[in-house]
């Protein structure tokens, strides 16, 4: 369990244990985790019930397990792709071209060195999740930086992407 303080009357808390990695000077951090579950449950208003866009999460999620691409990374790809993407497109008949559109987001992602996170300066965010206005308005955080400071993680990630590439169209594709 965490400690944390709403702020405002928005789905923003300061917590006091940092939750994404992308501020670990801050003492208090702020944690967008209820502003995601608010946006899940919101496209699940509108999703059809044959929806699967959560099951290419956990199948994503999975899939990544033991590379250098976080589950967290993941969750991003596909919280901004549903959020441009119409919820009747993730009907269990286009499964596998939702499947190919995440795999193919996060090697655009991989080479351009940038995943900005899904709600710190996202104009596009739903109206109906009460955000502080400040938390739209600044820059996006670039959650690959590391791809952009680093060359050998860089290098680690194109290696695992082209490794994932190989394990999905097995699975998925049923190619060799």
């Amino acid at each position: 369990m965490l400690f944390g303080v709403q702020r405002g009357d928005s789905a923003v808390f300061v917590s006091s244990q940092p939750r994404e990695a992308y501020t670990p000077s801050t003492t208090w951090p702020e944690s967008y985790a209820v502003a995601e579950v608010e946006f899940f449950k919101y496209i699940a208003r509108q999703a059809p019930p044959d929806s699967l866009h959560l099951k290419c999460l956990q199948f994503f999620s999975r899939l990544v397990l033991g590379f250098s691409f976080s589950t967290y990374a993941m969750k991003t790809i596909v919280m901004h792709i549903l959020n441009v993407t119409p919820v009747s497109t993730w009907r269990r008949r286009h499964l596998r071209k939702r499947l190919v559109f995440i795999r193919d987001s996060l090697h655009v992602c991989v080479r351009a060195k940038s995943l900005n996170h899904f709600i710190v300066g996202n104009q596009r965010f739903p109206q109906d999740i009460n955000l502080p206005p400040d938390v739209k308005t600044i820059k996006a955080y670039n959650l690959f930086h590391h791809l952009e400071q680093q060359p050998t993680a860089y290098t680690q990630a194109i290696h695992d992407y082209e490794v994932l590439h190989e394990w999905f169209n097995r699975i998925v594709l049923d190619e060799d």
